[in-house]
């Protein structure tokens, strides 16, 4: 309790001297910089600090963690959750950290934060790393509405459910909410067959720290769909103009992560090229915790 209440002291601190950000670095300074940008809009990092930010820096990486303005740790009521808020943000991390070029490790809805920013100062990025990672919104919630068809089928009461989502406006966070409910009701994120490595890695993190300060601004994909025009987009157009700048792109997602269709995993790992794409068996959204060793293993492969 005490860690807690220290955490917050000097998170108060940071906030009055007019450091908003929530930020937490892993490792040497002098190796690799690697950025990860955790999902959302709503999420933070904790899960990835608890579970694999020691351990991927412990391969040799300076790994940079930091809660998007406004989501998680990074407290602020006038953030507004635009993509250009983010990118000042990271511009800031740059500037804090003396950083040049630097890989971006973007998870679910980072990967829209990541590949746009990428998209937009190719010269900060050394490499584009998709872990499970959004780049077709609607395609993603197209198949989950359509997954959950096929197997409700036979029953009215849930085909009614999905049909009144369906019909809702496509550009809402009522719709990205409600789809992502029937996703998480059915199961979508979660590794089918947990290792014990796995649970580990999960028990440890709901016994630690870093879950209790698993901060959910809940108004924050409101404020997103309020305020950010892209709010339903398809970043593969730009992910083919980052890989002919030259920046290296690569993919890794889980197998069982029912969010994507495969003919999205299709298309990214067409993107990506064989080389750099990795698709782990027994593997869901948090694809780090849930096979860390093979993520781990795919990580040093190619960016070290």
């Amino acid at each position: 309790m005490r860690l807690l209440i220290t955490f917050f002291f000097l998170t108060f601190s940071f906030l009055a001297k007019g450091q908003n950000l929530y930020i937490k670095t892993y490792g040497n300074q002098k190796h690799k910089p690697l950025i990860f940008i955790h999902g959302g809009p709503s999420g933070n990092a904790t899960l990835f600090e608890g579970t694999t930010a020691q351990n991927l820096a412990d391969q040799g990486f300076y790994v940079i963690a930091y809660d998007r303005r406004g989501e998680g740790r990074s407290i602020d009521p006038k953030a507004t959750f635009t993509y250009e808020e983010a990118f000042r943000d990271l511009n800031a991390i740059y500037k804090k950290y003396h950083l040049k070029k630097v890989i971006l490790l973007c998870h679910s809805f980072g990967g829209l934060v990541g590949t746009l920013y990428t998209n937009k100062y190719p010269q900060n990025v050394s490499a584009l790393v998709l872990a499970g990672a959004l780049f077709s919104q609607q395609e993603t919630y197209d198949h989950i509405l359509n997954t959950l068809k096929k197997k409700y089928n036979n029953d009215s009461q849930q085909l009614a459910r999905i049909k009144t989502v369906e019909n809702l406006d496509k550009n809402t966070a009522e719709y990205r909410k409600k789809c992502y409910e029937l996703a998480g009701e059915n199961n979508a994120f979660k590794m089918p067959n947990p290792t014990a490595e796995s649970k580990k890695l999960y028990a440890d993190y709901e016994a630690g720290e870093f879950f209790k300060t698993n901060i959910r601004n809940k108004n924050a994909p409101l404020l997103f769909y309020q305020n950010e025009k892209q709010n339903n987009i398809d970043t593969r157009p730009f992910l083919n103009k980052i890989k002919a700048s030259g920046v290296s792109i690569f993919a890794i997602y889980g197998k069982d992560d029912g969010v994507f269709s495969s003919a999205q995993i299709t298309s990214i790992k067409n993107i990506a090229g064989e080389l750099h794409f990795a698709f782990l068996d027994n593997c869901s959204h948090y694809l780090f915790v849930d096979q860390q060793k093979e993520f781990l293993s795919n990580m040093n492969k190619w960016l070290k």
